[in-house]
């Protein structure tokens, strides 16, 4: 399948998010080597079209990739009818959706191919667009669940917290150093697999040092502000040895004696330990999250320790009160608080674009469904910076993303790209 050799070919190219040039090279040599033209903003979003060709729909994909290590490649691998990586994300968000308008490039076919920039790291390069779209519908091809059409989406916040308090203590009590890590949990997206009752390493890690009474000397933990932590690690001094609070941990005491250490502010622990993490509300009904928190990282730096934090919500006011009240609840354990990275939700709205693609999913797939999803779209960014536009948008199976379990359906792609296909073939025809 030629998707599947482009994705491929993808997948060599290095595009963890704040890499920008290889990308857009590679994008320029095929735009040019298939008679496109090819335009680029101060943002590094990419715009392809024909020059006096027909532009009726613009095809959207992001081409950064969450990269659980900084600038690792993924390493593929075809298993069981799945794509997946070795110990690395795959790259399907979103590299399947820049593979399908790849191959409709290299068809000829007339459209608007639109690449952006850095939306796994806050929706930047949608958020400060440049560029002319001149379709009135657009087609986002960043969904993970073959046969549904999403036409809404949950808005976010990014939280950040601060603290430099910690006192030099003498170790009068002799209290025993120790070691405690936690790696290898399934982690995920901090959106769309937040209900799944997956394990937080940075809870744990707090659990089991408030459990012990310890001081805390060192905590890093987490990977990315859209995933769920996967790993942890804390250096603690305590009378007591602390407890395994998931099969992962590991508790390492230190034969090294320690005289003097420095203890950072015990209101660390205390808000990790206390923090409700997760789902905060769910409609039953239509069986969709609607305000979720994810604790995503936490980083002990020479200035203090920072923690990050992700609020989503489908509805904005109640984005504004979870924001507010976490927020709050931060400062009163005394952290020092920013916000950053909103965007605002896609209330889910039908139109006559979305019917049509409706009908033609229908003739492929007769169980096709329209719904919203618990995660950030640039869907909404951009239908606030394209008023004419109206949006929907699809994708193949892919699972676990933002994890190294990260993995999608090769019989996926193939379906959901004939759908594609008859979607665009539908818009130029009127």
């Amino acid at each position: 399948m030629r998707v599947i050799e482009i994705f491929k070919e993808l997948t060599k190219i290095p595009r963890c998010s704040g890499t920008y040039e290889p990308f857009i090279n590679f994008i320029q040599n095929f735009a040019q080597q298939n008679n496109f033209s090819c335009e680029i903003d101060p943002m590094n979003n990419i715009l392809c079209y024909k020059l006096n060709g027909k532009r009726a729909i613009c095809l959207q994909s992001h081409y950064d990739i969450v990269c659980l290590e900084d600038g690792k490649v993924p390493e593929l691998i075809e298993s069981q009818g799945y794509l997946e990586a070795k110990d690395s994300t795959l790259g399907a968000d979103n590299g399947i959706g820049c593979s399908y308008m790849l191959a409709l490039m290299e068809q000829g076919i007339e459209a608007e191919y639109l690449f952006t920039s850095d939306e796994e790291i806050g929706l930047i390069g949608a958020n400060n667009i440049q560029l002319q779209i001149e379709a009135n519908k657009m087609l986002n091809l960043d969904s993970e669940m073959e046969g549904e059409i999403c036409i809404g989406c949950a808005g976010g916040v990014d939280i950040f917290a601060m603290t430099a308090k910690g006192e030099y203590l003498k170790n009068i009590q002799k209290k025993d150093l120790y070691e405690i890590s936690i790696e290898n949990l399934d982690g995920g997206h901090s959106g769309v697999d937040i209900d799944k009752n997956i394990p937080n390493a940075i809870k744990l890690i707090a659990k089991s040092i408030k459990q012990c009474d310890g001081d805390l000397l060192d905590l890093q933990g987490g990977e990315r502000i859209n995933s769920i932590p996967k790993s942890a690690k804390a250096i603690i001094v305590s009378n007591s040895a602390p407890k395994q609070t998931h099969p992962n941990m590991k508790i390492e005491k230190s034969q090294q004696k320690t005289l003097h250490y420095k203890k950072l502010d015990p209101n660390i622990i205390d808000f990790l330990y206390i923090f409700a993490n997760g789902v905060r509300g769910y409609d039953k009904e239509v069986g969709v999250v609607i305000d979720s928190i994810n604790l995503a990282t936490i980083k002990n730096t020479i200035d203090g320790v920072q923690i990050a934090l992700s609020a989503r919500s489908m509805q904005s006011d109640q984005l504004q009160s979870l924001t507010q009240e976490t927020v709050m609840l931060l400062k009163v354990f005394g952290f020092e608080v920013s916000t950053s990275g909103k965007y605002p939700p896609w209330k889910p709205q039908k139109s006559s674009f979305v019917n049509e693609v409706f009908e033609i999913y229908k003739k492929d797939n007769p169980k096709v469904s329209v719904n919203a999803i618990h995660a950030g779209l640039e869907c909404a960014i951009l239908k606030q910076k394209y008023p004419q536009i109206e949006v929907c948008s699809i994708g193949p199976n892919i699972y676990f993303p933002h994890s190294n379990k990260e993995r999608c359906e090769i019989s996926s792609i193939g379906k959901v790209f004939e759908v594609v296909q008859k979607i665009v073939q539908k818009q130029n025809e009127t």
